[in-house]
Parts: structure tokens; sequence; C-alpha cells
């Protein structure tokens, strides 16, 4: 195959694909109604034309019939009066108007013909119209509701383009949130275990110096609470972190 024959191959079959997902079953059917009803009206002319001819020359006929019959009176009027000339040159003109008169016949005859031809036509076209119509609406009727349902259905199951972003973008929203709280999770293990420090904490010295000093913290605001009530002087906190009472805090003082 030439490259020039898959170009057009390609082409087509794309343009072909291109068509088919632009192409409204509805709007094809409504197309053909209209064709339809478009060749039922010029049938509808037709058959008026035809008739109005015929029409025409059942009046015309009518006139030939009335002046052969005005011509027989005038030959018997004649043969009255003892004028056999004026009588023959009246059936002369009788004898003339008879071969119009069958010509126009045969033709009457055959427009009545063709009238009863097309009106027959006409109405097994409208009847097939009518069909169409009826079949086009419940096509149309059951298109749109099969449409309406595949959306339905589309959004429910979350596979329609709009609800697939929606069901990504909360997707990505999830596992953020996840990863987000894995993460503070394993910070406050390392904080609690003292693997990682506390920022605050940083060059305040270990754990056991922290320790020691928030509570002789404590022992100072308790001295100052028993200060300001008039009270004992508080326990005093040894160096290893033991709270004394006063007279062994005194005699740490005599021995130092």
């Amino acid at each position: 195959m030439s490259v020039w024959k898959r170009m057009t191959l390609i082409f087509r079959s794309k343009a072909n694909k291109a068509l088919d997902r632009a192409e409204d079953p509805r709007e094809t059917l409504d197309y053909s109604y209209q064709r339809q009803l478009e060749l039922l009206s010029k049938v509808r002319r037709g058959v008026a034309d035809v008739a109005t001819s015929r029409k025409r020359v059942e009046l015309q006929l009518n006139q030939l019939q009335q002046q052969a019959t005005k011509l027989t009176e005038q030959a018997q009027k004649a043969i009255s009066v003892n004028r056999e000339d004026l009588a023959r040159e009246a059936l002369t003109r009788k004898s003339a108007l008879a071969q119009q008169i069958a010509d126009l016949e045969a033709q009457h005859a055959q427009l009545q013909g063709e009238e009863e031809k097309l009106t027959l036509a006409q109405q097994r076209l409208q009847a097939k119209v009518e069909s169409f119509r009826t079949r086009k609406e419940t096509i149309k009727a059951t298109y749109t509701a099969a449409e309406a349902q595949t959306r339905i259905n589309e959004a429910m199951s979350g596979i329609g383009e709009e609800m697939g972003d929606v069901g990504l973008a909360i997707q990505r929203a999830e596992d953020k949130t996840a990863q987000m709280q894995a993460r503070a999770g394993a910070i406050d293990e390392l904080i609690a275990s003292g693997a990682l420090d506390d920022a605050s904490s940083i060059n305040a010295g270990d754990d056991i110096a922290r320790e020691l000093a928030a509570l002789s913290s404590q022992a100072d605001v308790e001295a100052e609470l028993a200060a300001l009530k008039g009270g004992a002087a508080p326990e005093a906190l040894e160096p290893g972190g033991a709270i004394l009472s006063e007279t062994q805090a005194e005699q740490t003082k005599d021995q130092a």
C-alpha cells in the first residue's frame, strides 16, 4: 500500500469517526421526516395539478357538448323552414365538434386515471410518513432515555469525564492527607522518644539537666509561695534531685 493510500485511509477513518461522534440520531430522523414531508407535498401538488387539468378538460367538453346540442337544434329548425342548406351546415359543424369531443373525452379519461394513481400514491406515502413519524418519535424518546440513563450511571459510577476528574482530585487529597498524618505521627513519636529534640529546647542541656531544672523551678515557686503565706520554708532540693527537709538542708550547709 502506498503512502498516499495509507494517508487517505487514515483520514477517512478519522473523519468517519468524527462524523459518527458528531451525528445525533434524533437530528437525522427529524431531517429524514422533513424530506418525506417535502416529497409528500410534491405528490399532493401533482395530484392538484392533474385534478386542475381534468377539470379544465371537463369544462371544455361541456362547452363543446352544449355547442353540439345547439347545432342539432338549429339543423332541426332549418329543416322545419325548408332550409336544407342551413341544416347541412349545422350538421357539418356538429360533426367537427364530435371529433373534438371524442378527443377531449379520451384526454379526460387519461387524466382521471392519472389522478386516481397519484391519489393512491399520495395515500400510501402519507400512511408511510405517519408510520415513520410515530416510529421516529418512539426512537427519539428511547434514545433520549438511554442517553439520560447512561449519564446517570456514569455520574453514579464515576466513570464519566468530569466525575473522573473529581474522583482523581479526591484521591489525591486523601493521599496527601494520609501522608501528612503519617508524617505528623512519626514526628510526635520521635519527639516523645527523645530521638528528635524540640527546637525550643536546643542548647538547653540533656534530658536529666532539663528535668532537674524543672524541679528546681518548681521548688522556687513553692518557696516563694510559702514566703507569701508566712509559712515555713519549703523543702530544699538536694543535688541528686531528692527533696530534703529543713534540718537536712542546714546539715548540708554545715558540712559544706
